[in-house]
């Protein structure tokens, strides 16, 4: 596959995750979240694995991404577990070591929450596949920061935008990167007629204030 060029990644990203029902989108009939969160889209990136043209075409702007912006990566991270996937393909692709990054400690064994071999100092760009409030993905890069690696950035797949994430990285002065978005996601989804026009409005309410829509 040719190597995407970087701005053109947001709508084929987002036009692959719709074509494969890896991201569904219902204005007028919410889901409801774990978490209790109404929520006008549902995105279960894993299923990403199940279709080589997509999960390709994901590998290849992940290593696009790394090759522009952090030219002198080291290795790269999978955040468990969707991450954990993408991360090898990227790392096979890019001939870099490959990690994963668990939620927490083992409990037993060695208690490792990074797994593979990494040294202090090393420059690691960590691979997850969502981004949402961000804060597992953090956890997961300031684990690979206190192991003494020097943490890149985080890429991933998809994020819905909210300004807690974009803040909570700043904070932390860790840089993401993503290779699709809400806005993009929406502006392909009005175009292939997946949602229509009129939704539009309700569907950028949810990200500017997720707390109150469908209340």
């Amino acid at each position: 596959m040719t190597t995407p060029v970087l701005e053109q990644l947001p709508g084929l990203i987002a036009e692959g995750l719709l074509k494969i029902n890896a991201v569904a989108l219902r204005p007028s009939d919410p889901f409801t979240w774990t978490s209790g969160l109404k929520s006008p889209i549902y995105c279960d990136n894993r299923l990403t694995m199940s279709y080589p043209e997509i999960r390709e075409l994901i590998a290849e702007g992940f290593a696009a991404v790394i090759r522009e912006r952090y030219p002198d990566c080291e290795a790269v991270a999978g955040i468990a577990t969707g991450g954990i996937p993408h991360a090898a393909w990227v790392a096979q692709k890019l001939n870099l070591p490959m990690l994963y990054v668990r939620d927490k400690a083992k409990g037993h064994g060695k208690t490792n929450q990074i797994e593979g071999y990494f040294t202090p100092g090393q420059k690691v760009v960590l691979i997850e596949d969502l981004i949402s409030t961000g804060g597992s993905s953090l956890k997961a890069a300031i684990a690979v920061r206190e192991a003494g690696c020097e943490v890149q950035g985080v890429v991933a797949i998809f994020t819905y935008e909210f300004k807690q994430a974009a803040d909570a990285f700043t904070s932390a002065n860790i840089p993401l990167a993503t290779l699709s978005n809400y806005s993009a996601l929406i502006e392909v989804a009005v175009r292939n007629g997946t949602v229509r026009s009129d939704d539009v409005g309700l569907l950028q309410s949810w990200r500017e204030n997720p707390q109150a829509f469908g209340v």
